[in-house]
């Protein structure tokens, strides 16, 4: 058995035996107090993970790795990005996402600012952030050596123009995906400089991923929301939240379950991060019609319909079937 294995019987030995509490490891920002589970359902054992890492995650929904993206790397997206908003490329399948209410462009002034860029991966410079090594030795611990990544994003959050539309309202990411099981899902959000409250961190409720998948739609914001950013339904705002201030090449793992959203940018910059949702290769779709998810599938439909100019016998999985790329191991069913 290995070392890291020992340590975790040791760990799983000491709480059974009596009530204890255990704070995270250094590397995350924060320190959350738990109680260990009685086995360990949300992740494999891999020799990466220490004991403590994973009964983080166990109880919380999140793992955040400091340091794990080189400058290098992150300054090749943003390069990349900024071509993309320039128009100097055409990516296939790619969308670009613009705020409702912000007039002004980062890089073409006569357009409105681009704040998301989705479905990079026909992207080859975009894409090398998800078969970066050092995501996937964290990614396999969560999905197991099959990886697909399934859906890609660069968030370019701007600035707030005073009707907070920059926002993104708390959710869970399971609501978009037909796939299942959700605890072989997991997204890596990588900081592309130094993230705070001030310019809309993520904020996560510790916990909320062994939950169920909520209820979904647009919020009633006066302000507007934009396009695909739905939020849970009759969530509690009072439940303890926390926010994820992190540095450039931070990053952070997190169960499609979990609850979480973003502020508002109070800055006058834009608030840059990129982000791959992968699972596991064995993952099989599900037929989300009668569900809470129905209102997802027909407007993820009706946009694909327009993006890919298909006709008849069209379904929410095949969206997901056309964005899916193998990144590791093989492709058995998604």
């Amino acid at each position: 058995m290995s070392r890291a294995a020992d340590r975790l019987r040791m760990l799983i030995n000491h709480l059974d035996r009596s009530p204890a509490s255990i704070r995270a490891e250094p590397t995350f920002t924060q320190t959350s107090t738990y109680t260990h589970p009685q086995r360990m359902r949300y992740t494999f054992e891999t020799d990466l993970l220490t004991p403590e890492q994973r009964v983080f995650y166990e109880e919380n929904g999140f793992l955040l790795v400091k340091n794990l993206v080189s400058d290098e790397d992150i300054d090749r997206f943003r390069r990349a990005f900024e071509r993309i908003c320039r128009q100097e490329v055409e990516v296939p399948g790619l969308v670009v996402m613009r705020d409702v209410a912000i007039a002004k462009s980062e890089f073409v002034p006569d357009q409105k600012a681009v704040s998301k860029l989705q479905d990079f991966q026909e992207d080859p410079e975009l894409f090398r952030y998800c078969s970066l090594p050092q995501i996937l030795k964290y990614v396999e611990c969560f999905t197991g050596p099959n990886i697909m990544a399934m859906h890609t994003m660069l968030i370019n959050k701007p600035p707030d123009a005073g009707k907070k539309t920059s926002r993104h309202p708390m959710h869970q990411d399971l609501h978009y995906f037909p796939f299942r099981p959700a605890d072989r899902i997991v997204c890596s959000w990588t900081a592309m400089e130094k993230v705070t409250r001030q310019n809309g961190c993520l904020v996560v409720l510790p916990g909320t991923h062994k939950g169920t998948l909520q209820e979904h739609d647009y919020p009633e914001w006066e302000g507007g929301v934009n396009k695909m950013y739905h939020g849970v339904r009759g969530y509690d705002p009072q439940q303890p939240r926390v926010h994820l201030e992190m540095e450039k090449g931070d990053t952070v793992f997190f169960h499609p379950l979990l609850i979480h959203g973003s502020g508002m940018n109070q800055t006058q910059g834009f608030r840059k991060a990129i982000s791959c949702h992968y699972a596991s290769g064995d993952c099989y779709y599900i037929d989300v019609k009668g569900t809470t998810q129905e209102n997802i599938e027909n407007e993820a439909l009706d946009i694909a319909v327009r993006k890919y100019g298909v006709e008849g016998d069209f379904h929410f999985k095949d969206v997901w079937m056309i964005r899916g790329r193998l990144v590791q191991g093989e492709r058995v069913s998604l």
